[in-house]
């Protein structure tokens, strides 16, 4: 089983920046793609971005394309997610995750990921 740390979040104006980080410890880390979600209040808990286990393969969601990289150091068992011109309804918790299984195609499904992180705050301000 791993486990998941998220750091990273806070209170941002719109059009700024930040970078989000998840330490994992536990399971083997690189061998498992790695994913951020994020839930706001009163709704479902939704998919942002993933990475293959290598990294060489990313997934974004329509809504952060172009605007949010995910990335990992697999020597260092971390993931990141660098946010960049957020908007205000880009606040949520952002959670960090596992793919269930070893062989990742790149699903956007919540079922298909877990265990998860405590989850860290991001607010932006408009």
């Amino acid at each position: 089983q791993v486990q998941l740390v998220e750091s990273g979040g806070g209170l941002v104006q719109a059009g700024g920046s930040l970078r989000l980080s998840c330490a994992a410890s536990g399971r083997t880390f690189s061998n498992y793609a790695m994913g951020w979600f994020r839930q706001a209040p009163g709704k479902a808990r939704e998919f942002v971005a993933a990475s293959s286990w290598s990294g060489g393969v990313t997934y974004y969601a329509d809504s952060v394309q172009g605007r949010f990289t995910i990335s990992r150091d697999n020597r260092k068992n971390m993931v990141y997610l660098q946010m960049n011109s957020l908007k205000s309804e880009d606040t949520a918790v952002y959670y960090c995750t596992q793919a269930r299984e070893s062989y990742y195609s790149g699903s956007s499904r919540a079922r298909d990921f877990g265990p998860w992180g405590q989850g860290t705050q991001v607010t932006v301000s408009s």
